[in-house]
């Protein structure tokens, strides 16, 4: 079954009480999904490109799927259930006779969001999700307006 989907892009990673508050979307909207400190984390050192010293856990994930002929080909966030957002992760891999195949894994969004951001890959929000989500742009431009300094995707585009 196709879906319509519509491409977005981190547009800030901001800390929060309890874990940070990722901001998604584009130059139409701009939408909340809360994750764990520590996914919030590697999602900005990933935007920001920072290395690190021993390899964390998306890093592992990404040594792996390299070993194996692998990569994030997108991601798409495809279901909002009682607050609570649903994505899959589509991985694409072909081994030593570069035979293809498509892998699509059921995983948290702040995963896919992480992983994404990592491998520079697409990220989609279905248009059933993105109807329902509340745009927040508003509320990211008055922060930037008030001098909080968001992590911004370097690309500039505009609670699980």
């Amino acid at each position: 079954m196709n879906k319509t989907v519509i491409e977005v892009h981190v547009r800030a990673v901001l800390p929060t009480s309890g874990g940070c508050a990722v901001f998604i979307g584009n130059t139409e909207k701009v939408f909340i999904i809360y994750v764990d400190q520590t996914v919030g984390s590697a999602i900005t050192m990933f935007m920001r490109e920072i290395s690190k010293e021993r390899p964390l856990t998306h890093d592992l994930m990404a040594h792996l799927m390299t070993a194996v002929g692998a990569h994030v080909e997108r991601v798409i966030i495809n279901d909002l259930k009682n607050a609570t957002y649903y994505a899959r992760m589509i991985i694409a891999a072909a081994n030593e006779l570069q035979q293809k195949k498509i892998i699509e894994l059921d995983a948290r969004p702040s995963d896919c969001i992480a992983m994404a951001t990592q491998q520079k890959a697409p990220i989609y929000v279905s248009q059933e999700v993105w109807d329902e989500v509340e745009d927040m742009s508003d509320v990211l431009r008055k922060m930037e307006e008030e001098g909080l300094k968001p992590e911004i995707d370097p690309e500039g585009e505009a609670e699980e």
